[in-house]
């Protein structure tokens, strides 16, 4: 397994649509190894294919407090089980340093695949359901950044652009 590189806002390939993954083989689970190794390598709780640059509707998540019950979402679709919104502090490792509070509806149901291909669907609630919107979203093309104010959005790229210059 390998750490991967993650895009950083603003770079335009986080906008990118993911396309369905349509086969799952021994090295779509070998990349799905590499995301969750880069997940947990960042300490992140979720990673979307789009955040490493591959655009496949794929996601990983691990939201337990132990960070030992990883959740893989092949093909994922979400249905609103209940309208009502949570707010939640969220951050991205495709945004690191950052936090903003962004409204998500608080239960969804998941229809996807597994690691192994089979179909399932599950219930979540509370932070798992906030995770997977948030991870779905970059299969979208959508950042969390998305949800707040121009002006702060702004003021997070001028931030992070300049980051990327020092560091380069």
């Amino acid at each position: 397994m390998a750490v991967l590189d993650i895009l950083e806002f603003p770079d335009p390939r986080l906008r990118t649509v993911a396309k369905p993954v349509t086969t799952v083989d021994d090295a779509l689970r070998a990349f799905i190894g590499d995301l969750l190794e880069t997940m947990y390598d960042c300490s992140g709780i979720g990673l979307a294919a789009t955040q490493v640059n591959v655009h496949r509707r794929l996601l990983v998540m691990d939201v337990s407090e132990t960070r030992d019950e990883p959740k893989v979402f092949i093909n994922p679709e979400v249905t609103v089980l209940d309208e009502t919104l949570g707010s939640y502090d969220e951050g991205c490792l495709s945004v690191p340093g950052f936090y903003e509070e962004v409204n998500r509806p608080q239960k969804v149901r998941v229809d996807a695949l597994g690691r192994d291909g089979e179909a399932f669907s599950e219930e979540l609630d509370g932070l798992s359901a906030i995770c997977l919107q948030h991870e779905i979203d970059h299969l979208d093309g959508k950042l969390f950044v998305d949800y707040i104010s121009p002006l702060k959005r702004q003021r997070i790229r001028r931030k992070l652009e300049k980051a990327h210059r020092l560091r380069a």
